[in-house]
């Protein structure tokens, strides 16, 4: 743990002083976004995905071995879904802990599901070494401060055997899809989301998410970040040209 407080951090995306000035912590920022959306954070999900993004956090935690009878950490939880996603999959709601930043994320997730939920951070969580057989993370890895820091905090509340599912949207490749992306995020989304939400937050919130995909450090670093910090077995499965699931496991 010494070296990894020894380190340069590895953010996942730069500074982004166009949305958060100087003077103010990018952790302040994204809580208070998030804690302004909640409520209408799944109709979002839906709306990006094209209704495919429960389907797919199932078939993502089926595929990195999530089953019954473990204990799991859902990180950066939000609403939920990826929770959900495991409660479908046979996972009893004692077994699941959500944590995120959000007031306003926690409040919604109470409502949808019965499970115990903790404020806090990735980078520092509130709980001992060795609690948890498997730790989700649902595209919010752009939103932390250092990579490695979280992938270090992962490991040491895994269990040994433990398992590291982190699900993330990726910059496409092309110049046309990464046009098409930042057309459809920034310009198609937004203009919609106002006329059922009836507020800007929503539309803020998008152009923010959009900027961390563009912005966000290519997938090779995150490989890396999770390899630093002791983890093992990592890799990385793709579907499309989006989306990317980073898999890794505790063997010390």
């Amino acid at each position: 743990m010494d070296n990894v407080q020894c380190r340069a951090p590895v953010r996942p995306v730069r500074d982004l002083p166009e949305f958060v000035p100087p003077a103010r912590r990018r952790s302040e920022f994204v809580q208070e976004i998030f804690d302004h959306t909640a409520s209408h954070y799944d109709t979002l999900s839906a709306a990006l995905s094209f209704g495919t993004c429960r389907a797919y956090r199932r078939m993502a935690l089926r595929r990195a071995s999530l089953r019954p009878g473990m204990k799991m950490l859902d990180v950066a939880t939000g609403t939920g879904l990826v929770a959900r996603a495991a409660l479908q999959l046979g996972l009893a709601a004692d077994d699941i802990v959500g944590v995120d930043p959000s007031r306003g994320m926690l409040e919604q997730n109470q409502r949808r599901q019965a499970i115990p939920l903790v404020q806090g951070f990735g980078e520092a969580l509130p709980f001992a070494d060795e609690t948890f057989d498997f730790i989700s993370m649902g595209y919010a890895l752009r939103h932390v401060e250092d990579l490695v820091a979280l992938f270090s905090e992962y490991k040491r509340v895994l269990k040994k055997g433990g398992r590291v599912l982190v699900l993330e949207i990726t910059r496409p490749a092309s110049r046309v899809g990464t046009s098409l992306g930042r057309f459809y995020m920034c310009r198609v989304l937004p203009a919609i989301t106002r006329i059922f939400t009836r507020t800007a937050e929503t539309g803020k919130l998008l152009q923010f998410y959009w900027t961390t995909i563009e912005e966000c450090v290519p997938p090779q670093t995150i490989l890396e970040s999770l390899e630093a910090s002791g983890l093992k077995e990592v890799k990385r499965h793709t579907t499309g040209s989006l989306l990317s699931d980073y898999m890794a496991c505790r063997l010390d």
